[in-house]
């Protein structure tokens, strides 16, 4: 994987100059070297399947690459961008200090999501179309999206880079539209690395495609190994699957099914792990990451700059993310997670993770500039909350609170008390748990959207203290970007 990772972070490079609008039909290129065609993939890939893995490799890459969603800024580092993007959002997720300004005015004042000029809309945007833009460059060398290939390496990649291109066009459709409404047109669809800029389509024609690709990925992925957890495997494929349906809303039983089957083959973080730092890929709870090491070379500009007191980091030197001050306020004294944050009102750390996620020589200003600590993309609790969560909204609030429990017995002694709950209560529950065992994840506005719920900013934010925002408020998603509407012709500012 190392070989394929050195290949790949260049055809990252070579991706990364594409992307929708202005630029989203420029042909990348290699380094010295003109681009392969898809004949040219596709033939090469019959002959050696390395060639399509250092491919997929390259869109691996881009997902914790500095700039790959088009800009310099320090808040553009690859997915786990995107994290604090809609942690923030969702409120639950404070900017306690602000020294530098990241976030600031764009996020957490919600400027960017009304206003279409701001460059944080077209980042997002930029960075899921070329995750989509290079999945279709592999899935195109393998002969297109209809084909099945017949080696089983590349059986793998093709069902590699389907899941993937479905995991970018669903935080496409989280970022871009309110809530799920099927008949309403959303976002250009590309199917292929040759498709021109194309016009809105209606979100069921997104997650069709989602869907088509996911079982398909499933189904292909059935029996590979992967060589490690950089790489989408089955079970990674079935959870991104249940995150779908769930969105989508129209088939809690499937969903259900899907988020168990995501399960088998891993085990919940314990007490200790859930304080131990979140920074090892190889965590049994972990099921899709990134092992982050001296040659990726990862510093300041990265999810760990952004978050992690003791580094070499923004929260170090004043740029404060803490937990929202309710949402602290409901976790159980007797609850193994509240100790992963500083309950030290008055302090400048007050309510930050700094047990939670932290480099393991806990030196604040950090030992090294280089990131060695693992990102985490996918846990298992994820799929036993999902679990809970659609089987409450099928309507079975005895498997429910079995789901639930599964994972709230291992964060506090007694968890007898969710017998007690049914109904909305129950429902209330799962989503609350979500916010805590997820918190600082990126998963939070993701259930908000599903729960359609609302959330009151706590004390400790620096703007909108006390404001109730819903899930479907204008400001929780962002615009399809200025630059999209100049360049793309079926696009403007009327159906913006």
């Amino acid at each position: 994987m190392n070989k394929l990772i050195k290949f790949g972070l260049l055809s990252a490079l070579a991706i990364s100059t594409v992307s929708c609008g202005d630029d989203f039909l420029e042909k990348p290129a290699l380094e010295g070297s003109a681009s392969l065609t898809s004949a040219q993939l596709e033939q090469a890939s019959t002959i050696d399947p390395e060639v399509t893995g250092a491919l997929m490799g390259g869109v691996y890459s881009l997902t914790f690459t500095f700039g790959s969603g088009g800009t310099s800024g320090h808040d553009d580092f690859g997915h786990k961008s995107y994290d604090i993007f809609s942690d923030m959002l969702s409120s639950d997720m404070a900017l306690s200090t602000s020294t530098y300004g990241w976030y600031r005015a764009s996020i957490t004042e919600y400027q960017a999501p009304q206003d279409f000029t701001f460059g944080d809309n077209r980042q997002v945007w930029r960075y899921y179309y070329r995750i989509v833009r290079g999945c279709n460059e592999v899935i195109d060398g393998l002969g297109g999206t209809d084909i099945t290939p017949e080696s089983a390496a590349n059986k793998a990649i093709m069902g590699q880079a389907k899941a993937l291109r479905a995991h970018s066009y669903f935080y496409l459709t989280q970022f871009y539209q309110k809530e799920y409404d099927g008949a309403e047109e959303i976002l250009p669809i590309y199917r292929s690395a040759t498709d021109l800029n194309g016009p809105k389509v209606a979100a069921s024609e997104i997650y069709d495609l989602m869907e088509q690709d996911l079982t398909e990925a499933i189904s292909l992925l059935d029996g590979f190994t992967r060589s490690n957890k950089t790489e989408i495997n089955k079970s990674v494929a079935q959870g991104i699957y249940a995150y779908v349906l769930g969105a989508r809303g129209t088939d809690y039983a499937k969903a259900y099914n899907m988020a168990k089957a995501a399960i088998s083959g891993y085990s919940l973080m314990s007490s200790s792990e859930i304080t131990g730092g979140f920074n090892n890929v190889n965590t049994p709870g972990w099921m899709w990451g990134v092992d982050l090491n001296d040659e990726i070379g990862l510093g300041l500009v990265s999810w760990w700059g952004q978050m992690d007191y003791f580094a070499y980091s923004y929260p170090a030197f004043g740029d404060a993310k803490s937990m929202d001050q309710d949402l602290f306020d409901a976790i159980p004294a007797n609850d193994f997670r509240k100790d992963q944050y500083v309950d030290n009102p008055g302090a400048y750390t007050h309510l930050m993770p700094l047990n939670k996620f932290y480099n393991a020589a806990r030196t604040r200003y950090g030992v090294t500039r280089i990131v060695q600590d693992d990102y985490v993309y996918m846990r298992v609790a994820e799929m036993h909350l999902l679990a809970a969560e659609y089987a409450a909204f099928s309507g079975n609030d005895a498997q429910a609170r079995t789901e639930l429990k599964a994972l709230v017995s291992q964060r506090v002694p007694d968890a007898s008390y969710i017998d007690g709950l049914s109904g909305q209560s129950l429902k209330n529950e799962i989503y609350l748990q979500t916010r805590i065992e997820l918190w600082g994840e990126g998963k939070s506005y993701l259930a908000m959207k599903r729960n359609k719920a609302t959330v009151t900013r706590g004390s400790n934010h620096l703007s909108f203290v006390g404001a109730s925002i819903p899930y479907n408020d204008e400001r929780m998603t962002f615009e399809i970007p200025e630059g999209e509407i100049q360049f793309n012709p079926f696009i403007s500012t009327q159906n913006n």
